[in-house]
């Protein structure tokens, strides 16, 4: 049977009608079902609801983030475009976003004026943008290349058994016979189950032990400070080859490898350094991670929970050192 997946589209609406639309189009030509918003008005907590609601019901969630924070919700001060993202990503909905490029935005601005511009919550917007690049994201600079990221992605999708998507009615065949099996599957398994209940009461178990988490990161901390990497001069301030541990590299790129980094073409001798020869170290260790960015060809790494935990727990060994 032919699935149509429904892809909830949320955004800004001014500043990206044209980007909106573009996805619309892309959703419609890939045989799938596009549901947005955009039509009610922000401000009313009801509404949230409801929009929640449309989330639950949608197969696939897209972001498409530009230059604008939005409206913000008065009770959290929270755009309502961010907590559509924050409530997708609590619900596991599969999901994707798009980010304009710098430059894509700059242009935009000096075309269309400072509406497309965030001016109330710039630092609000900053975080939000860290956070959606943080899963799975790909920029973009026009509308075609929104249309290709929605055409990669939603192929990717509709391969996915789990999700249920919307099926013809003409599709569907008499199910009764297979409900008939199904039932009397069902009756047996659950006397398997009865008896397997049985057995297990009469079993003593034993809790598996708890690993000490301080005492891991701490086994960490002490295999990185071991490990050393040489600095090429590409990347030193004076020009100049030096060696410092994997611990110093790792907390010296932080910053950078929370973000993202990507190798893509043009990246700097700092990022290519990070990307190629300090991120396959700490990949070892679990505390970064490498992906496919949806849309394009390139790949990003990443820092894992466990590594932004290990980072948490340097800075907390920083201050205890003070």
């Amino acid at each position: 049977m032919k699935r149509k997946l429904q892809v909830f589209i949320s955004s800004t609406y001014l500043d990206l009608m044209d980007e909106r639309q573009a996805a619309v189009s892309a959703i419609l030509k890939a045989g799938h079902i596009p549901a947005g918003m955009e039509l009610f008005t922000a401000g009313d907590r009801s509404q949230l609801d409801t929009i929640n609601s449309w989330i639950d019901e949608s197969d696939v969630y897209m972001l498409i983030l530009g230059g604008r924070y939005g409206a913000v919700e008065p009770t959290s001060n929270i755009s309502y475009t961010e907590l559509e993202f924050d409530y997708a990503a609590s619900q596991n909905k599969p999901m994707f976003a798009v980010v304009i490029k710098d430059e894509a935005l700059e242009s935009k601005i000096r075309s269309h004026g400072s509406d497309f511009s965030e001016k109330e919550n710039p630092k609000e917007l900053r975080l939000f943008r860290t956070k959606v690049l943080s899963k799975i994201s790909s920029f973009f600079e026009d509308t075609k290349d929104i249309k290709l990221c929605v055409h990669e992605t939603l192929a990717d999708y509709s391969s996915n058994r789990e999700l249920s998507g919307w099926v013809s009615g003409s599709e569907i065949v008499d199910s009764k016979p297979l409900m008939e099996e199904i039932n009397k599957l069902s009756t047996e398994n659950s006397e398997l189950k009865e008896k397997v209940a049985q057995l297990e009461h009469r079993l003593i178990t034993i809790p598996a032990p708890t690993k000490d988490d301080s005492a891991k990161l701490e086994e960490i901390k002490d295999a990185l400070q071991q490990t050393n990497i040489t600095l090429p001069k590409t990347v030193t301030e004076d020009g100049e080859e030096f060696e410092i541990t994997l611990l110093s590299a790792f907390d010296i790129a932080k910053e950078p490898l929370i973000t993202g980094v990507t190798n893509r073409s043009g990246m700097s001798d700092y990022h290519r350094f990070i990307f190629f020869n300090i991120s396959p170290k700490l990949q070892i260790y679990g505390l970064v991670d490498n992906e496919k960015v949806a849309g394009v060809q390139y790949r990003r790494c990443y820092v894992t929970p466990l590594g932004l935990r290990f980072l948490a727990y340097l800075e907390k060994t920083k201050l205890k050192d003070q």
